[in-house]
């Protein structure tokens, strides 16, 4: 809307764009017209004083031509007076001489005079000529004005056309969005509050895949279904450059029924959808709301409430489509920038990663060495006791092989002999068991 002056009660009024612009083009016009007629007016009188000029120029010559030639003949008639003064003292011969003079004289000043008509035809001839000039140009002023105010015709038409097509283009808007307008009360008298709101969101899911999707091929735009933050958003939208995220927009839906006891604002649900914002990770939010329909500051296009929550707006459904292709026209001029600095983090990534896994893998081997390091003390202990507990076994085996060895040499000195002697018993067996 702007904003403009009366020149008569002084007092200020708001016109709207397609307003201020026929008042405009209506200002350029008249004033085109009124140049073109002070443009007309000068040429006219510079053409004039163009033309006395040079007639009085001329005129001045030819008086000057004139002037010099009267001064000829004067001169050549006092010539003659003097001469015809001196005759009476002169003989015939004299008088002879004076009269071939004469008549030389006489022949000289016909000769001056045919001179002088030349002169004034050659001066009608040079005017008639510089007249002629003056018409030729005058005609070709008059067709350049012809052909200005031709051009000034056809662009007061195309002008005409231009406001004409602006106004229907208006009414054609403004009659789609009354329809958008009836048609969104209509349904609102026909539904069930969780029908309104999920009928927007339908309405805005269509919109997007039926006439934005060619637009972005790429693009990720489905319901918020991930409530484990405690809290979902209804849509969220992502797109992409060769792979890196150049945009994300968290979108809230919000009607209700014009019969609800309760009117909720716009503002009772930024805190939220801020909420839902950082807890999906996305740049902007978006609040899609048909609530306070009176509402001149939500009624007047895309509402910026980034003085209230960061990057945040508020718009109407009709407003959806601009929204995002507004977003997304600024986002991609800073695609580059996120490129970088994308690969800046990965960069600090990778260092802190390395670092992270350099000192993991100081503690791991230091703790595996420290437990090593004691299973070997313990292993080393055992051994001990081991190497200890098979010396004694060395030992008792010793033992038992002296004790053996001894066992075996009583053996090998054992006889019948030795066995019965002093027993006559088993002597008398034994030599029994040798006889038979």
């Amino acid at each position: 809307m702007k904003e403009l002056i009366c020149p008569n009660c002084g007092k200020p009024f708001r016109v709207d764009e397609a307003d201020y612009a026929s008042i405009l083009n209506q200002v350029k016009g008249a004033e085109f017209e009124a140049e073109v007629k002070r443009r007309l007016a000068e040429l006219h009188q510079q053409h004039a004083v163009e033309e006395k000029l040079r007639l009085a120029d001329a005129d001045r010559k030819y008086q000057n031509e004139l002037f010099q030639k009267d001064k000829v003949l004067h001169d050549k008639d006092s010539e003659i007076a003097r001469l015809k003064s001196q005759l009476s003292s002169m003989d015939d011969r004299k008088k002879l001489e004076i009269n071939e003079a004469l008549s030389g004289k006489d022949q000289e000043i016909a000769q001056l005079k045919a001179a002088v008509g030349q002169g004034k035809n050659e001066l009608q001839i040079a005017l008639l000529q510089e007249q002629q000039k003056t018409k030729d140009a005058l005609q070709i002023k008059d067709a350049e004005i012809a052909r200005l105010k031709a051009d000034a015709q056809l662009e007061k038409s195309r002008t005409d056309l231009q406001q004409k097509s602006i106004r229907e283009d208006y009414e054609n808007r403004l009659k789609l969005a009354q329809e958008q307008v009836d048609y969104y009360k209509d349904l609102k008298t026909r539904m069930s509050t969780k029908m309104v709101g999920e009928t927007l969101e339908a309405h805005c899911s269509t919109l997007f895949n039926g006439e934005m999707r060619p637009l972005f091929p790429n693009a990720y735009f489905e319901k918020d279904n991930d409530a484990s933050a405690g809290s979902k958003g209804d849509f969220i939208f992502r797109d992409y450059v060769d792979g890196t995220e150049y945009i994300s927009i968290m979108f809230e839906m919000k009607n209700e029924m014009d019969g609800t006891a309760t009117k909720h604002k716009n503002e009772d649900f930024f805190k939220k959808l801020d909420a839902d914002r950082q807890a999906k990770g996305c740049e902007y939010a978006v609040l899609v709301s048909l609530l306070e329909p009176d509402s001149e500051l939500y009624n007047g296009g895309i509402v910026d409430v980034s003085y209230r929550y960061p990057k945040m707006y508020v718009i109407r459904p009709q407003f959806f489509k601009s929204m995002i292709t507004l977003l997304v026209n600024a986002a991609k001029n800073s695609v580059e920038y996120k490129r970088e600095l994308a690969l800046a983090r990965s960069q600090s990534v990778d260092v802190t990663n390395f670092e992270n896994q350099l000192t993991a893998f100081k503690e791991a081997f230091g703790r595996n060495y420290r437990l090593a390091s004691e299973k070997f003390k313990t292993a080393i202990e055992e051994i001990d006791k081991s190497i200890l507990h098979l010396q004694k076994i060395k030992d008792a085996l010793i033992g038992s092989e002296n004790n053996l060895r001894l066992a075996n040499d009583k053996a090998d000195n054992l006889s019948i002999k030795k066995l019965t002697r002093g027993n006559p018993t088993m002597q008398a067996k034994f030599e029994e068991a040798r006889r038979d």
